[in-house]
């Protein structure tokens, strides 16, 4: 059984974000694909905080799909850009999956993708998209940026940067951002506060140089925590200590 989630939050910090979540976040315990549990547990939680009216974004990965199936370029010979859209093609199944879950919470949505599928889904167009916002739809943006060679964490900030959010959430599997793998050296430090040029100097494992590079040149401060940690993302929202909170400057 789902838990709902129990908010008594006044306002928000917050009025229009993007979240970023990782195709693996879908995989509950699975090796591979969607756990059904979990995907509802998730949209229970991203309802909760549109229900307080905050305008949301969704960027998805498709690594649950495409490394599930052990599809990897490298060393299965196949053709490196012919893998990326078949990683895109993977985030628009994800997209589809979460659209579903939200709808069964009681929000209205819309799949937008960068690669047109209009069977199933609108193209990307950043206008409609925050027109959708201030209408109060939630918008999951898929298939990445509809190019070759970057990133879902890429796309994500583009996407946070074209329909002006005020902030990129990233979900992931750890707590935040650390000196080093936590798993691997158990001296790593968590950070709570970060710039973005640090984050990129040191290379951590934040996002890919791409995405931080765009996020520090457009001032797009993000917030990284884990999403397993019930409630984190309406704390996040409302402004509380969460993670790692990575600054411009």
């Amino acid at each position: 059984m789902i838990m709902a989630l129990e908010t008594s939050l006044p306002r928000t910090r917050y009025q229009r974000i993007l979240l970023k979540l990782s195709g693996e976040a879908l995989m509950g315990k699975q090796d591979f694909g969607i756990d059904v549990e979990v995907i509802h547990k998730i949209a229970a939680e991203i309802h909760a905080v549109h229900s307080l009216g905050v305008q949301i974004g969704i960027v998805i990965g498709g690594g649950n799909i495409f490394r599930g199936f052990g599809v990897n370029a490298d060393s299965k010979g196949i053709d490196e850009t012919q893998g990326h859209y078949m990683g895109m093609l993977a985030t628009v199944i994800n997209a589809l999956a979460l659209q579903d879950a939200l709808e069964k919470q009681g929000s209205f949505t819309r799949v937008q993708t960068a690669i047109p599928i209009e069977k199933i889904a609108e193209p990307y167009i950043r206008r409609k998209a925050i027109r959708h916002l201030e209408k109060g739809r939630l918008v999951i943006f898929a298939a990445g940026t509809g190019n070759p060679y970057f990133s879902t964490d890429t796309a994500a900030v583009l996407r946070a940067v074209e329909i002006g959010a005020e902030v990129l959430l990233k979900a992931t599997k750890v707590d935040g951002v650390y000196s080093a793998d936590p798993r691997q050296e158990s001296s790593a430090e968590l950070y709570k506060t970060i710039s973005l040029s640090d984050a990129l100097h040191r290379k951590l494992a934040v996002m890919d140089a791409t995405a931080l590079a765009l996020a520090r040149d457009h001032h797009l401060p993000m917030i990284i925590f884990k999403l397993s940690s019930h409630g984190n993302i309406a704390r996040a929202v409302a402004g509380e200590m969460v993670g790692t909170q990575v600054e411009p400057e």
